[in-house]
């Protein structure tokens, strides 16, 4: 099987655009990536656009083509690439045949990836995209900005890292897109920049960011347990391996340190107030994630009931949100009017509220689906073919 197609050089001659892809992990949002490339081919065509995958890498090697410069993987390669990465524990090294492409592995992947970044950063260009879950991306994202990259996140963790970095990472703010990282493909970052560059001032954003939270929070208002509602939206696949990954809220404040610091505020990770809904001593350095699910929840029903119930007595309800105003950025339960859009809010989507000059009244709200993998790597194409303009 050709696993590298030169149709590539024959796309390019007749094509307005093409633009050379390098993915930085192939988890579940990374191969969905792959099989949303390969499935849009004649949309992308008949916009005039290509998209030519030059390497694909995962946690432990890198596949690459012979010459980055004129081909990429052919779709089938790609299809196959998806297919066994949806085998769990399944590596580069189980393909079958890998063609005219090689297969780097250990501390080569780091040096292959910066030598491509500098080979087409300069002359083709070069989109990196990063569907990883690691903050050590962020010195190889760094790195190849100085070529003249551009750079497509999935990833939360580069933008939030320390400020330095993160200043790094957006000094060219045209080459760099990050809708993934907050509600998936939601239109939320778009939305955020747009009104800001419009002059509009935004003086609040207060939104529900973690779909396995409202999903808990809606059942809790119908008088369910917090015990058993975890436990279902557990079998259902809402949530982690381990809830506390959830329940800690660590991923919506996250996502808020994302938004304060795309309206400006110069702030970490330890500036924001984020509200666990586990105590310490239920935590995974102190309990298995068994004994948390068999035993320690259940200590946490009576306290998460009555704040529920308090916020019913005043015709409010508690919802698991961050909330970004007057140089405040706070994550946990707040109380909050039935009739508000996130009061309303059912089931495991998404909702941000944005207020500023404009919509002040009546504020912008973006609701819908916020996370899954079939959803995020949607987002992530979106990027890559936001960013078509700076490619020839």
């Amino acid at each position: 099987m050709a696993t590298v197609s030169r149709r590539s050089e024959m796309a390019e001659a007749t094509s307005s655009i093409t633009i050379p892809v390098l993915l930085l992990g192939c988890g579940g949002v990374g191969r969905h990536l792959l099989h949303h490339i390969v499935a849009c081919r004649d949309l992308h065509s008949k916009m005039g656009l290509v998209l030519r995958v030059v390497g694909v890498s995962d946690s432990r090697s890198l596949l690459l083509v012979d010459d980055v410069a004129t081909t990429g993987f052919e779709d089938e390669f790609l299809t196959e690439i998806f297919r066994l990465k949806s085998s769990s524990g399944s590596s580069f090294s189980d393909l079958h045949d890998l063609g005219r492409c090689q297969l780097v592995k250990g501390a080569e992947v780091t040096t292959n990836i910066i030598n491509v970044a500098g080979q087409l950063g300069k002359s083709t260009g070069l989109s990196v995209v990063d569907c990883t879950a690691s903050p050590e991306t962020v010195h190889i994202l760094n790195k190849v900005i100085d070529f003249g990259c551009c750079i497509i996140l999935a990833n939360k963790k580069p933008l939030t890292c320390r400020i330095e970095d993160y200043d790094k990472l957006i000094s060219n703010i045209r080459r760099i897109r990050f809708e993934a990282t907050v509600g998936a493909g939601l239109p939320i970052i778009a939305s955020i920049t747009r009104v800001l560059g419009s002059g509009d001032p935004i003086y609040r954003i207060i939104g529900s960011l973690s779909g396995t939270l409202s999903y808990v929070m809606s059942e809790i208002e119908d008088g369910k347990l917090l015990s058993e509602v975890v436990l279902a939206a557990k079998s259902h696949g809402y949530t982690e391996p381990d809830p506390r990954d959830d329940l800690s809220g660590m991923d919506v404040a996250r996502k808020a340190l994302i938004l304060a610091r795309l309206l400006g505020w110069r702030i970490d990770m330890d500036d924001i107030q984020v509200e666990s809904l586990y105590p310490k001593e239920l935590g995974p350095n102190s309990m298995s994630t068994e004994d948390f699910l068999r035993i320690g929840m259940l200590s946490l029903d009576r306290g998460i009931q009555e704040r529920a119930n308090a916020a019913s007595s005043r015709n409010k309800v508690l919802r698991y949100v961050c909330v970004i105003k007057e140089s405040r950025c706070q994550v946990g339960l707040q109380e909050l009017p039935k009739d508000s859009p996130l009061g309303r809010l059912r089931g495991s989507d998404n909702v941000v509220e944005i207020y500023s000059r404009c919509y002040n009244k009546s504020p912008m709200v973006i609701q819908g689906a916020g996370a899954g993998n079939d959803t995020t790597a949607a987002g992530v194409l979106a990027d890559i073919v936001d960013l078509q303009d700076l490619f020839h």
